[in-house]
């Protein structure tokens, strides 16, 4: 009989909820625009921009209430942007 150790020995990361797998795909989505900012940084703001504005739409306007600091003023920047820009429409 093989013995691998105690399960809190690994380094296997298992989702115990869906709240643990949101993190991890959250995650894995920053991990895939730090790559991208250091091939095309202006693509990879022009995605997080994107990505503000849809959360922003999917939440009832209300995203930029969830955040602070920095990743507060980045979202105002964006969706101030984006309601200037509608209104010039």
């Amino acid at each position: 009989m093989t013995t691998f150790g105690h399960l809190e020995d690994t380094d296997i990361d298992i989702a115990i909820d869906e709240r643990d797998a949101g993190e991890r795909r959250g995650m894995e989505l920053a991990t895939r625009l730090r790559m991208v900012a250091a091939e095309d940084p202006d693509l990879a703001q022009e995605l997080v921009d994107n990505l503000i504005v849809a959360l922003d739409q999917a939440m009832g306007g209300n995203f930029r209430d969830y955040l602070d600091g920095d990743a507060r003023q980045a979202a105002d920047r964006v969706l101030t942007q984006r309601d200037s820009s509608s209104r010039n429409s």
